[in-house]
This record gives C-alpha cells, structure tokens and sequence, in this order.
C-alpha cells in the first residue's frame, strides 16, 4: 500500500447531522419543501451540486448564494470545534507514522481546513482536497482519484476509510482498497458494505492495518 485517503464528515466529524439540519431549515426558510431521499442524495455531492440540488427543492436563490449561506452557517456551528469523532485524530496519526495520508471529502475547503487546525493534523495530512475543485463528487471517483494522484501515488495502491454509500462508491470506484466505517445515522448499503472491510469505529483502523 503506498498511501490512505480519509472522508471527513462521518469518519473523522460527526458533521452529517449537522450538515442535514443546517440544509432543512434552510430550505424551509426559503420556501423550499424537503423531501424523503434529499438527506442520502446529497451525500457526497460536491458544494456546486448540493447547491443546485437545493435550487431545484424549490429555493429561490442563486445555487452560489445558496452555497456561500449554508456553509457559513456551517462555520458558525464549527466555531468552537468541530464536532471531532473519538479517536480520528488518533487513527490519523498512527496511520500517517506510516503511510502518506490525504483527506478526499465533500466538505468545503474552509470546513476542511478548520479541522485540520483544530486537531493539529495539518502537518501530518499531505493532501487536503475538497470535492468542489473536481468535476463531479461522490459516488462519482473524481476527488479520490485527484487526491491521490496529489499524493503521488496510483488509487489502486491505497486505501479510502468511507461512511456513507455514496462515499463507499466513490473509493470503490478508483479501485482503492476500502475500509468502512458506517454511518449509524445514515446507514449505509448493505450491498456494498459487502465489497468493503467494515470496521465497527475508526478507532480499530491502525489494528486492522496492522500498525
């Protein structure tokens, strides 16, 4: 294996609550209606496509304005920490002792970068990459294949550490080794779960990996 890829929400924040609660009342507030697959749709898609996404859910904003409204109530909910997973700094450690690591997440960057800081990881993760700077997010394989081959290294030599079906997909499809976490909120497909090494929390992974 020459390197391994982390999401971020689910896996390392415990954000895809907050996530799903900021994007609802949004919406409601707007005019918007929610409807039963909007949470699981948009997982994974990146800042330009769940923007667009709220649009079409009846929104009558721009997606931009949409995009730079939603994230900062986001910010504001991450101003005193994000919402960090126990243990997920510590899996990041031990892992990145030995492997280049990198984060591939739909989060937006300042999101990203904001964890970064408030773990202290930002020295340690090589490559922190936001799916809005590819083509397509999740389940698509866009922000995988980017941050690996910013890492230097090919996709099918690596591992991603994934929560959600969409997310799943993604790794799977850069043919990347993937190691599972499920989402208990949003649990993921039990048909792709399959094709994956599921862990019960992110705290197992450097055992598993034998680190």
């Amino acid at each position: 294996m020459d390197g391994v890829v982390f999401d971020l929400d689910g896996v390392l924040v415990d954000s895809e609550q907050i996530w799903d609660e900021v994007r609802r009342r949004f919406v409601a507030e707007h005019g918007g209606a929610w409807t039963d697959e909007a949470t699981r749709a948009q997982q994974g898609m990146s800042t330009p496509e769940w923007a667009r996404y709220l649009a079409g859910l009846g929104v009558d904003l721009p997606p931009d304005e949409i995009a730079d409204e939603v994230i900062r109530r986001m910010a504001e909910r991450y101003a005193e920490g994000p919402p960090v997973i126990t243990g997920g700094p510590e899996a990041v450690r031990a892992v990145a002792a030995a492997y280049p690591v990198a984060i591939a997440s739909s989060s937006p960057q300042v999101l990203i970068d904001s964890f970064l800081v408030a773990t202290g990881l930002e020295d340690l993760v090589k490559v922190a990459l936001s799916s809005e700077k590819v083509a397509k997010g999740k389940p698509a394989p866009d922000v995988y294949l980017e941050a690996t081959r910013r890492l230097g290294v090919d996709a099918s030599r690596c591992a991603a550490v994934e929560d959600t079906t969409n997310g799943l997909k993604a790794a799977l499809a850069a043919g990347m080794t993937v190691y599972a976490v499920p989402n208990p909120h949003f649990p993921p497909d039990p048909a792709v779960l399959e094709r994956t090494t599921v862990l019960g929390d992110i705290g197992e992974l450097p055992g598993i990996m034998g680190l």
